[in-house]
């Protein structure tokens, strides 16, 4: 394949998943440890041999259940000596931490650099924790992007993204079954899925006479919030020589943000930060959306998939109705299966990491009930919605 920004040397060796569902009642920590260890052992290495460290969203979220630990926390449970680390949210979506690993592990900072995301947000919101006090900064002060939006009862990104939803729809005719098409296909994603959060069979008209949330999103156009973790391995490849998995090569990312981080301000409201993201993307590549077997793309909302579509290249701008009609080409016997566990619809809000997590699943044919009919060699994932976004292109050849 073709070098690519890393050279072909930034690879994925291992990947883990923690405990998934609702209200479980365990500690953020308790279930990172569970997927970061996890991810350790699927790469054939030891605690010992991580040597760099890194997760969203790190420090200062005022939602507890937004973050179930830091990397601080995990270095110091397990004991990590770390010769790289990172955390942050300003970054490129919830994979952005895993951009940054393989820049680090090209440029021969780290061996083995371990990255994780996990969630609590189904026991927090069980707690008390998290809802409309979350959006207040210190001071009780609103970040910039609400000050025209909170004096309305707008806090929720339903209500943020349900604008740019309505304006697509009238520019180019997308329908409410074209849409929920999306969310019917994770379901039935989910109902091959042992770790899926919903798995009950769901009907076009189950989808819509859903309740409205923020029109046109439906109850079902919303992802399902959960307690769950989910971490994968970056390794040189140099260094992944020996060990049990056949490494992923991260062939091209996708860190670009053109316009500002906002949800409705863009010079097109019917583009968003994906469509930068996935600009970036192909820029650093040979390989073309023709070279794709699959994809695991962001479903925080049912609309920010119909944008991951239409921004990484599969369709064209305006088109994407057309495309996922009926449901049968994204399907996993379709020509482009997406979101094959059911994504954060069905399977539970991972928050991003958990396509990533579900791409090297596919890719190493392990998937189960759930496996593609043939193992895919490329598959793009595009995390993110709204103001930020990140995208990685996986090839197994």
């Amino acid at each position: 394949m073709s070098g690519g920004p890393f050279d072909g040397k930034a690879v994925l060796t291992g990947a883990g998943k923690s405990q998934v569902g609702r209200r479980l009642g365990r500690t953020g920590l308790d279930l990172t440890l569970e997927a970061v260890l996890r991810a350790i052992e699927d790469a054939g290495l030891a605690v010992d041999d991580i040597d760099g460290i890194a997760s969203y969203p790190g420090p200062g979220v005022p939602d507890p259940g937004f973050t179930g630990a830091g990397i601080h926390d995990v270095r110091n449970a397990l004991g990590l000596r770390c010769r790289w680390y990172i955390s942050s949210m300003e970054t490129a979506g919830q994979i952005g931490p895993v951009i940054e690993a393989c820049m680090a592990v090209a440029l021969g900072l780290a061996n083995h650099v371990v990255v994780f995301r996990s969630v609590w947000e189904s026991t927090a919101a069980q707690q008390g924790g998290g809802g409309r006090a979350s959006v207040l900064f210190s001071g009780g002060k609103l970040p910039p992007h609400l000050e025209w939006v909170a004096p309305f009862g707008a806090l929720s990104a339903a209500n943020w993204l349900a604008m740019p939803a309505q304006r697509y729809m009238h520019e180019f005719g997308l329908t409410r079954e074209q849409l929920g098409a999306i969310a019917l296909n994770a379901r039935r994603n989910a109902g091959l899925n042992p770790d899926a959060v919903y798995r009950d069979p769901m009907t076009m008209e189950d989808y819509l006479s859903a309740r409205m949330i923020s029109e046109p999103l439906c109850l079902y156009d919303c992802d399902v919030p959960c307690d769950g973790a989910t971490a994968v391995i970056v390794s040189r490849r140099d260094a992944a020589a020996g060990l049990p998995r056949h490494p992923l090569t991260v062939e091209s990312v996708g860190p670009g943000m053109f316009e500002r981080a906002t949800w409705d301000q863009r010079f097109d409201v019917t583009t968003m930060a994906a469509h930068d993201s996935a600009a970036t993307l192909w820029q650093n590549t040979s390989l073309t959306p023709g070279d794709v077997d699959m994809a695991q793309i962001y479903d925080g909302f049912s609309f920010l998939t119909v944008m991951w579509l239409e921004a990484l290249g599969f369709c064209e701008h305006g088109k994407v109705g057309e495309f996922i009609e009926g449901g049968q080409r994204i399907a996993l016997d379709g020509d482009l299966p997406i979101n094959t566990s059911g994504g954060q619809l069905s399977g539970g809000r991972l928050h991003g990491m958990g396509f990533l997590h579900e791409a090297c699943v596919q890719m190493w044919g392990e998937g189960g009930d759930r496996q593609v009919p043939k193992t895919p060699e490329v598959v793009a994932v595009g995390v993110g919605g709204g103001p930020v976004a990140g995208s990685m292109l996986l090839s197994g050849r």
